[in-house]
């Protein structure tokens, strides 16, 4: 029996120092295979870095003469769009419409009124005869056809009364007359109305002033008269809507 303990294999177990040897074998193969995983790190890590987007620097600016130099090259480069001729059928229409008059100034027109009541030479040898059923070139030769003459009213001119409306005048102080503006007595029969163009104040009191008219049994007549000056006088002053 002894002899058959002694023929067994014997089985070597590992002692201390074994184990921890194989230990540090098992590390330094694992360590031993790290450099290249490291490596490989490191180069990831290197180009991750050099993939950071770096700062940009701000464009550098031009010196003042290149840029004088390029805003030249610029104008000369550019060119005005031409500009566009008037066609024909424009310039034709232009010619064809006639210009606006402007409007004349009042002073203007009350000088205009004047002017047409000197055409009956007033206070001379030919003086328009007085009349209330003759004409003189289309107008009554009585004191309203001379006044509507003288405004120049349509032919043969209206009377006395239709002068006082609203049509023709309208009514204002005796202190705000001007040339042109006309004196009224509008009351009464036809034998007894009457109306008279002012001119011009006779003196700085306003006492009298100079007027044009056409009275009974002389014609046409320029003289210094006083009507509507007084008191309680039925003589009224109006200005023409054409002079206001």
């Amino acid at each position: 029996m002894k002899g058959k303990h002694l023929d067994r294999p014997r089985v070597l177990r590992p002692g201390p120092w074994v184990t921890v040897t194989l230990t540090g074998l098992a590390v330094f193969g694992a360590t031993a295979a790290m450099p290249t995983t490291l490596q490989h790190a490191s180069t990831e890590t290197v180009a991750a870095v050099q993939t950071v987007p770096q700062q940009r620097t701000a464009p550098r600016q031009a010196a003042p003469q290149e840029q004088v130099r390029a805003q030249a090259q610029v104008q000369k480069e550019f060119k005005a769009p031409p500009k566009a001729e008037p066609s024909a059928k424009t310039e034709s229409s232009a010619k064809a419409e006639p210009r606006k008059q402007a409007a004349a100034p009042k002073s203007d027109a009350r000088s205009k009124v004047i002017e047409r009541a000197r055409t009956w030479h007033p206070h001379t040898g030919r003086r328009v005869p007085y009349s209330q059923t003759s004409t003189h070139n289309g107008y009554r030769t009585d004191c309203s056809g001379y006044v509507s003459m003288a405004l120049g009213l349509p032919k043969p001119g209206t009377n006395t009364v239709g002068l006082t409306s609203s049509r023709y005048t309208e009514r204002i102080a005796m202190s705000e007359l001007k040339k042109g503006d006309l004196v009224m007595d509008a009351l009464g029969s036809n034998t007894t109305r009457h109306v008279v163009i002012f001119e011009k104040w006779a003196d700085k009191e306003h006492s009298s002033y100079w007027a044009y008219e056409q009275r009974g049994r002389y014609g046409t007549d320029h003289r210094e008269l006083d009507y509507g000056l007084s008191s309680g006088d039925e003589y009224k002053a109006y200005r023409p809507t054409s002079l206001t």
